[in-house]
């Protein structure tokens, strides 16, 4: 279920940037909660497994997408990553991943996102991302 007026996030983290150049594809994006797709392409496979800086990526992405969910306004806000940890819990052959990513705390300015990535047949990786938004 898509956000009433928040079409400018998946337009602005999927199609632009860093997220268009992964091929992401956002599929829900509710208040605290986005689920993302990264198609299975070559540019992002390391002989055939999907690379790590891609998945990581994809971690990224994905929370920064949570994180930006609940702001009304984006004109008047501004946010950054400020640190995250991700665990390489399975390696993926030539196949799709999905990142669900939720908040787990919101505070004034400090963002807490759990991700968990997985290929549809196993857990990927999981990580937690700090992300500082001002909004």
């Amino acid at each position: 279920m898509m956000l009433e007026g928040v079409n400018w996030l998946t337009d602005s983290l999927g199609d632009y940037g860093y997220g268009r150049h992964l091929g992401v594809q956002f599929e829900d994006v509710t208040t605290d909660y986005v689920r993302v797709r990264l198609p299975f392409r070559e540019e992002v496979s390391n002989t055939n497994f999907v690379h790590g800086g891609a998945i990581a990526g994809l971690l990224d992405v994905a929370a920064t997408g949570a994180a930006w969910s609940a702001v009304a306004d984006p004109a008047k806000a501004r946010g950054t990553t400020i640190g995250f940890t991700i665990n390489y819990l399975n390696g993926t052959h030539r196949k799709d991943l999905v990142a669900e990513a939720r908040v787990i705390r919101r505070g004034r300015s400090i963002v807490y996102i759990e991700v968990a990535i997985n290929d549809g047949d196993q857990d990927v990786a999981r990580g937690l991302v700090t992300y500082k938004l001002e909004a």
